[in-house]
């Protein structure tokens, strides 16, 4: 199953909460990203389907090894592109939400580049 952006959005937004809460459950996400339940239930769903997500018991939301990867994937592109935005200048909050919007797009050599200037 092919990811799309808003898969992988879903994915860093568990990720991120299961930093900071104990269970994540979908109302959880869709509190943060401001989406509808039933949006969220229905990516929930097809992420569930893909493998990239299960539901424990409880009904929260456990990501899979392989959601793991993704999500730790884009967090990490996240990191960086706001803190090379911030670098240069922008606010923390544009850098934020402008990195989000990068973070699916740019290439692996740009990425490492920025990468490489951010640490030096």
């Amino acid at each position: 199953m092919k990811l799309l952006e808003s898969g992988q959005m879903y994915l860093e937004t568990i990720y991120v909460l299961s930093k900071k809460m104990p269970t994540v459950h979908s109302i959880d996400v869709s509190e943060h990203m401001g989406y509808s339940k039933p949006s969220v239930s229905r990516a929930i769903g097809l992420l569930r389907s893909g493998g990239y997500v299960d539901m424990a018991e409880d009904g929260s939301l456990v990501l899979t090894p392989s959601g793991l990867e993704v999500a730790q994937q884009i967090y990490d592109r996240h990191t960086v592109l706001t803190d090379f935005l911030i670098k240069l200048g922008v606010d923390h909050e544009t850098a934020a939400e402008d990195a989000c919007k990068m973070e699916h797009d740019i290439s692996d050599e740009s990425l490492n580049a920025i990468r490489r200037f951010v640490e030096n």
